[in-house]
């Protein structure tokens, strides 16, 4: 297998962002004198596009706050929520299991990269890893289709010799746009159902699960 590269979503799937995000939505909405729905349910909003995500929770009525509310999460995040983050059980002998088979090793984040190489640095991720991928602060490449296909011709990736690995619709859709299979997790924030009727092409419990069966 050696060449075949793994484009791995991050949140939800190599780490779990849960306190940060939910601390910096708590924060965010409270700033803007908003209610704040309960923890589980922010938490559910963990995985498309933050700009989206801030735009629908804060509804028609309130879409001229949009910008002021991205730049106070943004705030918060890179000052204390970026570490507020938990790497999973098994993500550090699983992509050092992968490198030494000769995998190349990536991530594909709709998180800015500027945070995403941040944490990946802080949690000792990078070492595994080829390349960090993510959408910029201005926009770019925030959905997974686009991201996937920047990453494919920029890193010379070929089609038949890449997988994507994620936890939500967004990851096995942006994957399918580019002809790529999706293997999904379930110890992220995606339901076995929303994975499945995305199209994932098979899903993993743990990842020493996922890992056992690319190298077999």
């Amino acid at each position: 297998m050696s060449g075949r590269a793994l484009l791995f979503d991050l949140d939800g799937t190599l780490a779990d962002p849960r306190e940060g995000i939910v601390r910096c939505f708590q924060h965010t909405l409270g700033a803007l004198g908003l209610p704040i729905p309960p923890d589980d349910d922010l938490a559910k909003l963990i995985g498309p596009p933050l700009r989206g995500t801030l735009t629908e929770l804060l509804g028609p009525e309130r879409r001229h706050m949009a910008a002021d509310a991205l730049a106070m999460f943004r705030e918060r995040f890179a000052e204390k929520g970026i570490l507020e983050n938990t790497v999973y059980p098994g993500v550090h002998e699983g992509l050092r299991r992968l490198r030494a088979a000769g995998w190349r090793l990536f991530v594909a984040t709709s998180k800015p990269r500027v945070y995403a190489e941040k944490i990946a640095v802080h949690f000792e991720l990078h070492q595994h890893l080829t390349a960090v991928h993510g959408a910029e602060l201005t926009g770019e490449r925030e959905t997974k289709a686009d991201l996937i296909l920047h990453i494919l011709e920029t890193e010379g990736i070929a089609r038949d010799g890449a997988w994507m690995v994620g936890d939500r619709k967004y990851d096995v859709e942006g994957a399918r746009a580019n002809g790529l299979p999706c293997f999904g997790v379930l110890w992220g924030y995606g339901s076995r159902e929303e994975l499945t009727d995305a199209g994932a092409n098979a899903l993993f419990e743990r990842f020493d699960d996922l890992v056992d069966a690319l190298l077999r």
